[in-house]
């Protein structure tokens, strides 16, 4: 299923019911920040007064998508931002203004390579076989200095660092404060804590169905770097910020429900010795069998490759998978099944587009149900001792550029996604790693100077 103009002119409809104007006059708001999340994850936004978003509900906010992180020319028309009122969050610490996640579109139509546009469609693919996903995320990040040299608390210094109550104290202010603003929202927050590097923290909060857990996450990067500037610390998400300590994973927990209510489990089977459903080990060898090129949306840096095919950290594990395997309760694998109903996805990592995570698990899941993917059997040895024993388990991509290729020679996952979407990303990408591939680095200098 697509947006057609049908399906836009309900979404107005509804959206029409949820009159921003009212909105802001009920709860104060000055100011609206009509903001969508481009191909590279980073989100672009227009700052609108309340006195004119009558106007900017109907008709958009104007953004060039060729300089708004699209692959587009300055001959395109405007790229439209329509904002989705269900999506909106007063900022808890600015509360006279509001953030509205929007939908782009371009002559009347989705545009098909935006990213919350791409989710909606495979949610509603989805929807037909009968599965709503629901997710949820464990977002790791670094405190550091303003200067991103070094982690900012200079006494987190513990070689074995996870879990650290000391640590995580030292951090109380900023944390609370983050925790206490997800409680305002109603996210549910329900554990914060000190990861398995130093400078390095964990934030969770309660899964939902897949575009709402896509836009909480979206905001949640927005908010976390705002609040630590605000503490004279710099939050990042890149997902190997120093060589020797563990890098920041973001794994989606996955569960399917019933499309009517979202309150039955479709996952779960009581009479399974993992408590999985067909469906749910259909859903699962999907996202086996499309793993590596998935790899280049749940892993879109350079960077990326420096987590996943990392020798071991100072703490003595990476925390990352480097070959497509699952298993049951056991963390040295892609896929784990800590639970019954639900699996746990560990490949990805916090540069992930929060809305291209959301939608290459579901396109790779739905694509497993059609074609009833069996993922293999399950293995239970700890990968990073004896992983080597395993000959027949495909590795995952070893840099950007073997991802890319993998993606662009996975027809199925391309097509689940969009063609549109598939052929920019691929594009977009293909730009950045030329962009890598051309730059001289010291490493070239001190290991070919005397060649």
């Amino acid at each position: 299923m697509t947006h057609d103009l049908a399906t836009i002119d309900k979404e107005n409809e509804i959206r029409a019911a949820q009159d921003l104007s009212l909105i802001a006059k009920d709860r104060g708001i000055r100011y609206f920040l009509i903001s969508y999340t481009d191909l590279f994850g980073y989100q672009r936004a227009k700052l609108v007064p309340a006195t004119a978003i009558a106007d900017i509900q109907k008709g958009g906010a104007g953004f060039a998508g060729f300089a708004g992180g699209f692959d587009m020319t300055p001959a395109h028309p405007d790229t439209l931002g329509i904002p989705d009122p269900s999506g909106l969050i007063q900022l808890p610490w600015k509360p006279e203004v509001a953030w509205v996640p929007a939908d782009c579109i371009m002559d009347d139509k989705p545009v098909g390579q935006a990213p919350r546009v791409v989710l909606k469609n495979v949610v509603a693919r989805a929807a037909e076989l009968g599965v709503r996903v629901k997710t949820g995320v464990e977002i790791e990040f670094f405190l550091i200095n303003p200067d991103g040299t070094q982690v900012s608390d200079s006494y987190d210094t513990a070689p074995k660092p996870c879990y650290d109550q000391l640590a995580i104290m030292r951090r109380y202010d900023l944390i609370s404060e983050v925790c206490d603003y997800m409680n305002d929202l109603g996210w549910e927050p329900y554990q914060n804590d000190h990861e398995d590097a130093n400078g390095q923290f964990e934030m969770n909060w309660l899964f939902d169905d897949a575009v709402p857990t896509a836009d909480r996450h979206a905001f949640f990067k927005y908010m976390l770097r705002t609040i630590a500037e605000k503490h004279g610390m710099r939050a990042t998400f890149m997902p190997k910020p120093f060589a020797t300590l563990t890098g920041n994973g973001c794994h989606a927990h996955i569960s399917g429900w019933d499309v009517a209510t979202g309150k039955t489990s479709t996952f779960y089977d009581k009479n399974d010795p993992m408590g999985l459903s067909k469906v749910a080990y259909n859903f699962m060898g999907g996202v086996i069998k499309h793993a590596s090129a998935l790899t280049a949306l749940t892993n879109p840096v350079v960077n990326s490759y420096k987590r996943i095919n990392a020798p071991r950290t100072a703490s003595g594990s990476t925390w990352a998978p480097n070959s497509v395997t699952w298993s049951g309760n056991n963390r040295t694998h892609m896929v784990r099944v800590p639970g019954k109903g639900r699996f746990e996805y560990r490949l990805p990592d916090t540069a992930v587009n929060p809305y291209l995570l959301q939608a290459a698990i579901i396109a790779a899941g739905v694509s497993g149900i059609e074609r009833k993917a069996d993922p293999g059997p399950s293995l239970d040895i700890d990968m990073y001792q004896d992983g080597h024993t395993i000959k027949d388990a495909p590795r995952l991509p070893l840099n950007l550029l073997d991802a890319i290729r993998a993606f662009d020679a996975d027809t199925e996952l391309k097509n689940s996604l969009g063609a549109e979407f598939s052929q920019a990303y691929i594009n977009m990408k293909m730009k950045e790693w030329n962009s890598y591939a051309t730059h001289f680095s010291q490493w070239e200098r001190d290991n070919a100077i005397d060649c």
